[in-house]
């Protein structure tokens, strides 16, 4: 029998409706409709403005036979366009598909084909890329040029380009929230290293959530500036693009990262927040003086991917910039782990800090679970800070799964917990702290080596600019470590043996590269060092 909170007492329209970050956008145009929303150079949009473009996308998209379930790839640079794409896709009912500007042609083929792309949208930038995928792939999109004023080189390609596709929309096209709130919002595909990239389907409910998170776990607070160095098209910028409309925030665009471009926007425009992976805060920090200005106030920085070196940490704290790390994966919505900051650690010194901004932290107010766990017991494992397992997640921040992949999706599920494939320890305060990817951990003498913790060492020679180690075959020890290093302008006469010096001096020795090769690290487009290809050039 039921109980008395379930006789009439059911779901209806006046106290249920289903979550969405499109109504954030609604409700930032009803409300501060004047406000700036989003700069491109000297392009300036108001919530009003954002929010009718939208629907016009969104309007114009309907005309064109979208609908509900329907892929809307876009393949473009952080531009106003991208911005609209993440509201006028699914108000149209249809899902965002951003695909990354660094895929070569069959790449995106393979992503064009196997989510079935009804409509594909083009910066002109790469308009020569997006071509030649279109030769190659069996999907037949509608194709719409995007002609950014800030980029003039190169062709459009498609049946019209993007403004006079808006003007075919409704400026009140009349969008309707999802029916269900577990429906598709976008698909993102992961940057896998070998074979084909994995789907990742995010839901409006992930995504609602996690927009929610993120003002909340960054301590954002009303109508903040905020600087685009992440790439919309990674994990769909990380969801900022859905969270600012929460706050109402002005979305700087910066089509290209570049030391020179990140000063003048923080400075013109007062930039108080940016995200970024480690390789923008390197950026930052190793600027030439000519390039730097002095900023008016400090602004706070959100870092993932790999676990920033407590020596760039600490250069960016000296240099105007407040660090917190964050943590999470595509299948994640992006970051749902926080380095939640405690204020007894401002008495501790400055390098003390900066070891412990290096850890992952605690799990966002939105994420109900994380843990780190022996991935074949699935036991949990001691909170010691020194016994590694695997870091799982679980809660409405995780994916959906991955589209047409059901094995992967119920291996990646298996226990009723996310597996990140990330390894790392939890302290005794239950902050977890990454040690290495399962597959980069390197098993020298039976003893298991962590990449990261050796690569953290290396970054705090004065010489060293990046750094990335791999595993290298030993005859002896089964495995050594091999680092990949790049040096910094006027350190050119600096040896393999003096980075192995200093690293038996501050490591235990077995930990130490024996191997060191100089040169640019390569790299994908959210900044992440590809180990695979170092790999392929480890020394014999």
């Amino acid at each position: 029998m039921p109980h008395m909170y379930d006789q009439d007492l059911g779901k209806n329209p006046a106290n249920y409706q289903a979550l969405s970050p499109l109504n954030y956008l609604e409700r930032a145009a009803e409300v501060f409709p004047e406000r700036t929303a989003i700069i491109h150079g000297d392009i300036r949009f108001t919530y009003a403005q954002f929010y009718e473009r939208s629907r016009r996308l969104a309007s114009a998209l309907t005309q064109k036979g979208i609908s509900k379930g329907d892929t809307v790839s876009i393949i473009a640079p952080n531009v106003p366009a991208m911005l609209e794409c993440h509201y006028g896709v699914p108000m149209a009912g249809a899902v965002l598909n951003s695909i990354n500007t660094r895929l070569d042609a069959a790449a995106i083929a393979f992503i064009l084909d196997h989510g079935e792309a009804k409509v594909l949208l083009v910066d002109r930038e790469f308009a020569n890329v997006a071509r030649a995928a279109l030769e190659q792939c069996t999907a037949a999109p509608l194709v719409i040029g995007i002609d950014d004023p800030l980029y003039q080189d190169g062709s459009l390609i498609g049946e019209m380009d993007y403004e006079a596709f808006l003007a075919l929309g409704a400026p009140d096209f009349n969008w309707e929230p999802p029916d269900d709130e577990w429906d598709a919002i976008a698909l993102n595909y992961t940057s896998g290293t070998t074979g084909d990239p994995k789907g990742v389907v995010f839901s409006h409910r992930g995504a609602c959530l996690l927009a929610l998170g993120n003002v909340i776990t960054t301590a954002m607070g009303q109508h903040p500036v905020y600087l685009w160095t992440l790439p919309m098209f990674h994990c769909n910028g990380w969801c900022f693009t859905w969270a600012l409309s929460v706050v109402t925030g002005t979305h700087v665009c910066l089509r290209k990262v570049e030391a020179p471009g990140i000063f003048d926007a923080c400075v013109t425009h007062g930039v108080t927040h940016m995200c970024g992976a480690p390789i923008v805060m390197s950026m930052i920090v190793n600027a030439e003086d000519k390039q730097k200005k002095t900023l008016g106030r400090r602004i706070d920085f959100f870092t993932a991917a790999a676990p920033p070196p407590a020596a760039v940490i600490a250069a960016m704290e000296s240099s105007g910039f407040d660090i917190t790390h964050i943590y999470g994966l595509t299948e994640t919505y992006g970051p749902a782990v926080i380095n939640a900051w405690h204020e007894e650690w401002d008495a501790l010194p400055k390098d003390e800090q900066a070891q412990i901004k290096a850890r992952q932290g605690v799990r966002y107010e939105v994420l109900e679970g994380l843990s780190v766990r022996d991935p074949e017991t699935m036991e949990e494992v001691p909170s010691d800070g020194t016994t590694i397992g695997e870091v799982m997640f679980r809660g409405n921040a995780v994916m959906k799964g991955y589209l047409k992949n059901p094995k992967s999706t119920q291996a990646c599920f298996k226990g009723g917990w996310f597996h990140s494939g990330d390894l790392g320890v939890r302290h005794t305060d239950g902050y977890i702290q990454l040690k290495d990817r399962s597959k980069d951990i390197i098993i020298s003498g039976g003893e298991n080596i962590s990449s990261i913790e050796v690569e953290g060492t290396l970054y705090r020679h004065e010489a060293v600019m990046e750094a990335a180690v791999v595993a290298r075959p030993d005859p002896k020890w089964g495995e050594t470590p091999c680092a990949f290093v790049t040096l910094k302008p006027g350190y050119e006469d600096i040896t393999a043996q003096d980075l192995i010096d200093f690293c038996r001096e501050n490591l235990a020795h077995f930990k130490c590269p024996k191997h060191i090769v100089f040169g640019d690290l390569p790299k994908t487009s959210t900044g992440k060092v590809q180990k695979f290809k170092l790999r392929d050039h480890v020394p014999e």
